[in-house]
């Protein structure tokens, strides 16, 4: 999730609104996870952020503006990376791991174990229509990635399975709260690799693959650094 790292810190009534909302959200995410969607009013949550009830619909007027939000929160960064990976200039098997690894890795160190409430029957909302588009879009990253991996099955299906195993890390979190998510994201960027017909990385590529997610002061982070010189390097697979 972006932490506004670099951006000037809002100060009077600005910081005072943007507070506010952050604390609704994270109220939000704690309870959602825990007591349920279903099961939270929206005068819990105001009394977990501190705040009237009031002031809560000030900043979203239902609670379904609050799901659509944190839901945001879970998509937005991977999609970022997906867009600039499809066009980096690198090896496909070097980009698909580098997305699996930073979309799985996000899912599974947020504070809150968000990638659950992906199985809410809401999710199929009206209201949630611009998440529904965004995580399409990223699944089509993901398709168009595979899609350059020639293989029997057909591109969609292979995007199907790897989708699939990518988000099933919110299910394995909540079975397993202690699971090392790094090592996780790492096996869960091979197996993506697997299902899409693709060899396994050797050592250094998957360097390369952690290189492409490097930003400035921010290890594995959310921008994708272009490599000019990887794009004809040939491939030996381990």
């Amino acid at each position: 999730m972006s932490s506004g790292v670099g951006r000037p810190r809002a100060s009077g009534a600005t910081a005072s609104s943007q507070d506010a909302k952050r604390a609704v959200l994270e109220a939000a995410a704690e309870l959602f996870t825990t007591t349920g969607y279903a099961a939270t009013t929206t005068r819990a949550i105001a009394e977990r952020a501190g705040l009237r009830q009031a002031s809560l619909y000030y900043h979203f007027p239902a609670k379904e503006d609050i799901l659509c939000a944190l839901l945001a929160e879970t998509v937005h960064p991977s999609l970022e990376v997906a867009r600039a990976l499809v066009d980096a200039r690198a090896a496909v098997g070097v980009r698909l791991w580098a997305l699996a690894y930073s979309d799985t890795r996000l899912l599974g160190t947020a504070r809150h174990n968000l990638g659950v409430l992906y199985l809410l029957p809401e999710v199929s909302a009206p209201g949630l229509a611009s998440f529904r588009m965004e995580r399409a879009e990223l699944k089509a990253a993901y398709g168009k990635l595979i899609d350059r991996i020639p293989d029997d099955a057909p591109a969609s299906t292979r995007t199907d399975l790897v989708f699939g195993l990518v988000e099933s890390i919110a299910v394995m979190r909540r079975d397993e709260p202690d699971r090392d998510i790094e090592a996780h994201s790492r096996h869960c960027a091979d197996g993506v690799l697997r299902l899409a017909g693709h060899p396994r990385l050797a050592g250094d590529q998957r360097s390369a693959a952690l290189g492409l997610l490097e930003t400035p002061g921010q290890p594995n982070g959310s921008r994708v650094r272009r490599e000019p010189s990887s794009v004809d390097t040939p491939i030996s697979w381990s």
